[in-house]
Parts: structure tokens; C-alpha cells; sequence
């Protein structure tokens, strides 16, 4: 059992370089807990995101931290050129030692592409050419492809990634069918919808992995959460109901703006959140016993928690990431797929 985080980097209310500074505090503490690794969300033109520009943040977190592995969930491919990708792929890979995590996505908000030009329409065109071209520039030295959005002919590829032959891939899957294509592709996945939905995915997943590699050891297969730990469980829900409201106005925020249906909607509070299993808030004990009901449920092997959203605070942060470092991730830790949790003494 590893353990990972979510990030959307959304805006808190502190002044932007101060903002930036305590999500970097937040990376290091990430770093010494021996967390996996950290995924960082990309959107535009909106409070959910002040990382529009991932690479730059991940560029100074990797200076900021030694063990922590670190990549976008997603890059928006479709906003990139896939030669820039390539260079800064490359480049990452090889200032951090070779931490870096990748996946690719066609972007998740129909508005922030209309916003660059591009054309949702044609988006999953765009992105299926891209990833195709990123995929070989980390893999050769020059560069030739045809295609309907892109054409290029022996372009010279002078950098290279220091993982061979590249980096891991994650998928976001949301559906057994598109589990199933990244079983088959051997890719990590993570899931951030609903309990029940996850079982399903997470089935297929498991099914063609088997089926495609028999009893090769199965990748990272993530189940995506809100989580805080508090002394108690009425102190972690007080300040998990409180932060989850700003972060839903950002999550909200250009849909609301241009009168637009949600694309992957939420609840708008903590407390029905927490009922579709997307949102764990408690003390160390009660976070312990719902996550692994969760994993058991589900069929996880990779805790990922979003832990620091909303208007929280840094050092509100910091403590219940010192929680579930210190209490949660050591006893689950010790479980297994048919063990149960080893018991938590202390706060209740």
C-alpha cells in the first residue's frame, strides 16, 4: 500500500506568493511523511487552478523535496505543442533525478479550451495525435509524423528523459471500458468518482489486467479522496465542511460564470460528498476504518488524498497531514487484500 496526493492548487484567499510558498511548505512535509507521490491538476482561467502553468510549479517542488515522485493528473494536452512537452518533459525528468510521473488528458472543461482557440469538438483528435508524437520524441532522437492536426519531418530530438524509456503513465479512469484499455496498456490509474462506481471500474481493470498479463504484479490502481484528520472526528468535520465550500465556488466558477452545465459535478457541501464515499473526514481511527472499507470495496492499492483545499490554512494543513502520516498510513500499511486493519490506540 502506497500513498499519494491530489492537488488542484486552488486559490485559498492568501495573497498569490504566499499562496505558492505554503503549497511548497505543504510539498516538503509531503515529502518527509514518505508519501509516493504528487499529482497536480491544470486548469485555466479559474480559482480552481494557479498552477495553469504545471511544469513551472513542479520545476521549484522539485527542487523542494528528495524522495517525492511528482506529475501532472493531467497534462491538457491539447493546449500544448507536443515538441514543447517533449523539451520540458525531458527536462523535468532530469532535474528531479528522474521523479517525474506523467499523463496526458484532452481537458476536462469544454470552456477553458474555447478559451485557448481550441475546438472541444476536436479535442480527443488532437490529444490521440499528440500523445502518439510525445510518446516517440521520449523514445528517439529525431522525429517524423503525419497526421491530420500535426506533420512533422526528421525533427532532431536532442534532449531525453532520464527514466528509460519514459516515465510512468497515469490514466484517469472513470468507466470499466476505459479501465480496461489502461489494464491493457499496463498504465496507473486513479479514481476520484463515487464508491460504488469505482467498484465497477476497478473489476474490469483488474479482469483485463490479469487476462493481458497474467500474474504480473498489477501497477497502481488509486482511489481518489478528500480526507482530513483532526483530534476528533466533530473537529475534522467542522474544518472539512468549512474549507470544501470555497473550493466548490472554484470548482464552480466558470460554469456558473457562463451559465454552463458542470462537467463532473460534486456536491455543493462536505456532509453528502462524505455520503458517496469522496470526501473521508475524522479522526486518525474513523479515517483508518473508512478508507479501508474503501479499499476493500473497491479493489484499490493507492490511497490518494487531496488534503490541503478551500480556504484551509497551512498549518490546518499541515496537522492533519501530520495525522494521517503518523496514524492512518502506518496501519494501513500493515493490511492486506483478505487481512484486517490492525487496530489504532489513542484518539477515538
Amino acid at each position: 500500500m502506497e500513498f499519494g496526493i491530489f492537488d488542484h492548487l486552488d486559490r485559498t484567499g492568501a495573497p498569490l506568493s504566499d499562496f505558492y510558498e505554503d503549497r511548497l511548505k505543504i510539498a516538503e512535509a509531503y515529502d518527509r511523511a514518505g508519501f509516493y507521490a504528487y499529482h497536480l491538476a491544470e486548469h485555466h482561467s479559474t480559482p480552481l487552478g494557479m498552477a495553469p502553468s504545471p511544469n513551472i510549479f513542479l520545476a521549484a517542488l522539485a527542487q523542494r523535496t528528495r524522495r517525492l515522485r511528482f506529475g501532472p493528473m493531467v497534462f491538457v494536452v491539447p493546449l500544448y505543442h507536443p515538441l514543447r512537452l517533449i523539451s520540458e518533459i525531458c527536462m523535468l525528468d532530469q532535474m528531479s533525478g528522474g521523479r517525474l510521473e506523467l499523463s496526458f488528458g484532452r481537458g476536462a472543461s469544454p470552456i477553458e479550451l474555447e478559451y485557448f482557440g481550441a475546438d472541444p469538438g476536436q479535442s480527443q483528435e488532437v490529444y490521440n495525435e499528440a500523445v502518439e508524437i510525445i510518446l516517440h520524441g521520449l523514445t528517439h532522437k529525431t522525429l517524423d509524423f503525419h497526421g491530420k492536426h500535426f506533420s512533422f519531418d526528421n525533427v532532431p530530438i536532442e534532449l531525453e528523459p532520464l527514466q528509460k524509456p519514459h516515465p510512468p503513465i497515469w490514466y484517469g479512469a472513470h468507466a470499466p471500458d476505459s479501465a480496461a484499455r489502461a489494464a491493457r496498456r499496463a498504465l496507473n490509474i486513479i479514481n476520484l468518482d463515487p464508491t460504488a462506481h469505482i467498484r465497477d471500474t476497478v473489476a474490469s481493470y483488474r479482469k483485463t489486467w490479469h487476462e493481458t498479463h497474467g500474474d504480473v504484479a498489477l501497477p497502481k490502481i488509486g482511489l481518489g479522496r478528500f480526507i482530513v484528520v483532526g483530534e476528533t472526528d466533530a473537529q475534522a468535520m467542522r474544518l472539512a465542511s468549512r474549507a470544501y465550500g470555497p473550493w466548490y465556488q472554484s470548482f464552480t466558477y466558470l460554469f456558473r460564470l457562463l451559465g454552463r452545465p458542470q462537467s463532473h459535478p460534486r456536491p455543493a457541501a462536505f456532509e453528502p460528498l462524505m455520503a458517496r464515499g469522496q470526501g473521508v473526514a475524522g479522526s486518525p481511527v474513523t479515517v483508518r476504518d473508512l478508507l479501508a472499507a474503501q479499499l476493500a470495496e473497491t479493489g484499490c492499492n493507492y490511497v490518494v488524498g487531496q488534503f490541503a483545499f478551500g480556504n484551509m490554512t497551512r498549518d490546518e494543513a499541515l496537522h492533519s497531514i501530520e495525522l494521517f502520516a503518523s496514524e492512518v498510513m502506518p496501519a494501513l500499511r500493515e493490511t492486506g487484500d483478505d487481512r484486517v486493519p490492525l487496530p489504532l490506540v489513542g484518539r477515538g
